[in-house]
């Protein structure tokens, strides 16, 4: 029931005043909000009851977030550590095994080399046999 009818009630005895004070409520709910639209001290309370609650939900959620997050980088940290570990042997296992070849290589090349000085020298004294021979 609107103001303007409850004032016309009241005023019913004389019609007159009754009516203009009606129209003048009807006016001034037209032209203001309505009074049942307005919200109380208790329904803001409420409300900040019901956003803090939220608020405190959400922090709660990006807590956890942050908890897993950080397990998560953790567990990440520690397989990328146990990763370069791992490639970190590989190299040095490969280095050795570099190393080894070259060693051997150069024990190659030196039995090479001491061959081909014994038949370089045993040709040179056979020529200077030979030479000398014909003389």
């Amino acid at each position: 029931m609107s103001y303007a009818l409850k004032v016309y009630e009241v005023f019913r005895g004389d019609e007159e005043k009754a009516k203009v004070l009606a129209e003048a409520f009807a006016k001034l709910e037209e032209r203001y909000f309505h009074v049942e639209n307005v919200a109380t001290v208790q329904d803001l309370k409420n409300e900040g009851l019901r956003l803090e609650k939220e608020i405190e939900k959400v922090r709660l959620e990006i807590r956890e977030t942050e908890l897993r997050l950080t397990k998560e980088i953790e567990k990440v940290r520690l397989d990328l550590t146990k990763e370069i570990e791992k490639v970190r042997l590989e190299i040095k296992e490969t280095e050795l095994k570099l190393t080894k070849e070259i060693m051997e290589s150069k024990q190659s090349i030196l039995r090479w080399l001491f061959g081909f000085w014994i038949t370089q020298a045993t040709f040179v004294i056979g020529v200077i046999w030979v030479l000398l021979k014909v003389q």
